[in-house]
């Protein structure tokens, strides 16, 4: 009875590996391959031509040391995530708890919202945007309805980057979806109690929703954070391509990308996206260690209990 116990095992074990052996081979090659030749490559003068020539640590010494760019192009980045990042969970939570108040056509209303996260990162609807806040564009043409003679948006420097941040808020459905589906595991006798204990609406929102509601928040705010510094479609179809006017729209991963096959400079293109690595996962780090300061669970122990 033992060695068929064992057999069935074996066999279950065998079957598990195979339908794991797919993504293993996805994850090594990839993924993981390409980290580690990118990392190699981050040491390296390396133009797509001819074969790559070891520099050592000057890629990053340059970067830190003599690239202004470097530095525009990071700060740009930081700006953007932390105006946009916060808007965005901010009107996702808005409207999820409109959402939750057990309108009709949930569903429909959910995907229609839903939508823009799907297309909001696409060539067309960058495209589109631009068009919406050109100087004759639909947003001035609005204005005009008012008297108001509204600006260039995206060819002023002093403007495109709201523009940019706009289109970033705009697509907050999948933050919306995940918030709506932890609104829904609320209990509602907590409501009821603290309506008997007299407590209003916005007593109810911070000792109640927010509490309940922030392990789905950290897992927004993480993804959002990752998602911001990865901001490059708009940046690249909105700024024509070239960070334009005057740079205002050269994010980090359009410079990476200027480097790397404009300027054929992989090997210090590398050495940026490695930075960028360390940054992200620097960003995630703080954000995972103050959380147990601010995520509470439905057992009522924060994240230490």
């Amino acid at each position: 009875m033992s060695s068929l116990r064992k057999s069935a095992l074996s066999r279950q074990n065998r079957t598990a590996y195979l339908f794991l052996l797919p993504w293993l081979i996805g994850f090594f090659c990839l993924t993981l391959g390409p980290m580690l030749g990118s990392l190699y490559l981050s040491f390296t003068k390396f133009n797509l031509l001819n074969s790559p020539r070891w520099l050592g640590l000057d890629n990053y010494v340059q970067i830190f040391k003599e690239d202004d760019s470097f530095l525009h192009s990071m700060g740009l980045t930081f700006q953007y995530a932390l105006l946009s990042v916060p808007l965005r969970l901010i009107f996702a939570l808005m409207v999820a708890m409109a959402l939750n108040k057990g309108i009709r056509a949930l569903g429909v209303y959910r995907t229609v919202y839903y939508i823009p996260s799907l297309l909001g990162g696409s060539v067309a609807i960058a495209i589109v945007w631009r068009k919406i806040f050109d100087g004759d564009g639909l947003f001035n043409q609005f204005l005009s309805l008012f008297g108001i003679e509204g600006p260039a948006w995206v060819a002023h420097p002093d403007y495109i980057l709201s523009t940019i941040i706009t289109l970033s808020v705009w697509q907050f459905g999948s933050a919306m979806v995940i918030f709506l589906a932890g609104l829904k595991q609320v209990p509602a006798d907590l409501y009821e109690a603290s309506q008997v204990d007299g407590a209003g609406k916005i007593r109810q929102f911070f000792q109640i929703t927010l509490p309940l509601l922030s392990p789905v928040i950290f897992f927004n705010l993480v993804m959002s954070i990752i998602n911001s510094f990865q901001v490059f479609t708009p940046g690249y179809v909105i700024g024509d391509g070239r960070g334009g006017p005057v740079n205002s729209t050269l994010f980090y991963t359009l410079y990476l990308y200027l480097k790397g096959f404009a300027f054929f400079d992989m090997g210090y293109a590398s050495a940026l996206a490695w930075i960028m690595v360390v940054v992200i996962g620097v960003l995630t780090a703080v954000v995972f260690l103050t959380s147990k300061y601010w995520v509470f669970y439905g057992d009522g122990k924060d994240e230490r209990g």
